[in-house]
């Protein structure tokens, strides 16, 4: 019995051993399953890219116009917001953006859901820095209510998102990133713990 405890002793002062050798030499290395914060910023930073591209960007203004074009300038004919997103008056967003995009460089871009996020979850990305973006993103009272996984579902299967982002108008720019690319980004910036870029 004495033999076998001084065996058991040796064998956990070995194990102590050769943890704490890799411990050293591989001070990095993050546990399984732990939150990697580089990696964490690292896709929230390539996923803020399609943030501020204009597919993006010109439904969600700083103001209360919605954008239009390549360089993002205010919607012409005076559209406004209107307190569901949805346009003010008679210049509903839907009476030109129809359920699909018209065909034509210059034609209306359309899904049958066509808005801007309403007035009281404005959701601005024009003008915040990947800092700010990814605060009001985490923060339920200003992302319209969502978890951190209900904002992973509306980027990676929302049929907006989609189809104003990667299925443009004729003549319009796509978003660097793929739209899975972005989604798997958006999914490694979470799932590796939300970090904030500083």
């Amino acid at each position: 019995m004495k033999n076998r405890n001084k065996l058991s002793v040796a064998c956990l002062a070995v194990a102590g051993a050769i943890g704490a050798l890799v411990v050293r030499e591989l001070p990095h290395a993050q546990a399984a399953g732990a939150p990697d914060a580089a990696a964490s910023k690292a896709a929230f930073l390539e996923a803020y890219k399609v943030f501020m591209h204009p597919r993006c960007m010109n439904c969600h203004p700083a103001g209360d116009a919605p954008l239009q074009g390549e360089d993002s300038h205010p919607h012409l004919q005076n559209v406004k917001r209107g307190p569901d997103g949805k346009g003010l008056y008679a210049l509903k967003c839907g009476n030109c953006h129809q359920n699909q995009n018209l065909a034509g460089e210059g034609m209306p871009p359309g899904h049958p859901e066509w808005h801007l996020p309403p007035a009281n979850m404005r959701m601005v990305f024009q003008g915040q820095t990947p800092t700010e973006l990814a605060r009001q993103l985490k923060d339920p009272k200003r992302n319209g209510g969502k978890t951190l996984e209900g904002i992973l579902k509306h980027v990676s299967e929302d049929s907006l998102v989609r189809q104003s982002g990667w299925s443009p108008a004729d003549g319009k720019s796509k978003p660097a990133l793929t739209h899975e690319e972005f989604a798997a980004k958006m999914r490694e910036w979470i799932e590796n713990g939300a970090a904030i870029p500083e």
